[in-house]
This record gives structure tokens, C-alpha cells and sequence, in this order.
């Protein structure tokens, strides 16, 4: 993955990260600005694919990191192969323990997603 790319994404979870807990925007790149200003879309459509769990359930970390793709998902051109991949590998690096059942979760959320939002 390019590094700048990969760097992009992180911060842009950091910032949905402080924005989830502490409601603040800190870093105000207009990606992020879009971000937050579609989160009550985002988790509808996040919520609406969740079955027998709640978004408030997952972590902070997990939320910013489901948060990004979805709008990724619906918002962007980027194939979804690429979104999801992007977001797995963001999950085993800061939110996997070593059952690894996390990105196994996020990546079924994932596909649930895409199906609803590209079909």
C-alpha cells in the first residue's frame, strides 16, 4: 500500500477517532469535513447492516475505521476490493488481538455493506 495513502487513512481515523470521543474536529481536512458532515447517513447505513450488535458496541477505533469505508463505499470511486482491504489491514494493526476475530467481523460488515450500497 502506498504510504502516502496509508498515512492519509490513519490520520483521517485519528480524526474521526477524536471527533467520536470527544467531539472535536482537530484536524479539519476537507475529507474529513465531508466525513463528519454524512456520519448520521454513515451509521444508518452501518446500523442497517449490523445484525444482533450496535454500532456503539464497537470500539472507537473500529467505528472510525467502519466509518471511513463506508463513506469510501458510497461516496467514492475507489473499487471496494481496495476499501476493504485497506480497512482489514487498519484493523489487524491497531484493533486485532490475537484471536483475530475483529478483522474477520469488520470484513463480513464490510461485505454487507458494499452489497448494499454497489449491489
Amino acid at each position: 500500500m502506498n504510504k502516502q495513502f496509508k498515512d492519509l487513512r490513519e490520520d483521517i481515523i485519528n480524526g474521526l477517532y477524536q471527533y467520536d470521543l470527544l467531539s472535536v474536529k482537530n484536524e479539519e481536512t476537507p475529507y474529513l469535513i465531508e466525513i463528519i458532515n454524512s456520519l448520521e447517513e454513515i451509521d444508518e447505513i452501518i446500523e442497517s447492516n449490523l445484525f444482533n450488535y450496535s454500532l456503539y458496541r464497537l470500539s472507537y477505533v473500529d467505528r472510525a475505521i467502519i466509518r471511513l469505508a463506508t463513506y469510501e463505499l458510497k461516496y467514492t470511486e475507489t473499487h471496494e476490493a481496495i476499501i476493504i482491504n485497506v480497512a482489514i489491514e487498519l484493523t489487524k494493526k491497531y484493533t486485532d488481538l490475537d484471536d483475530e476475530k475483529q478483522h474477520k467481523f469488520n470484513n463480513k460488515l464490510l461485505d454487507n455493506i458494499k452489497k448494499a450500497i454497489r449491489g
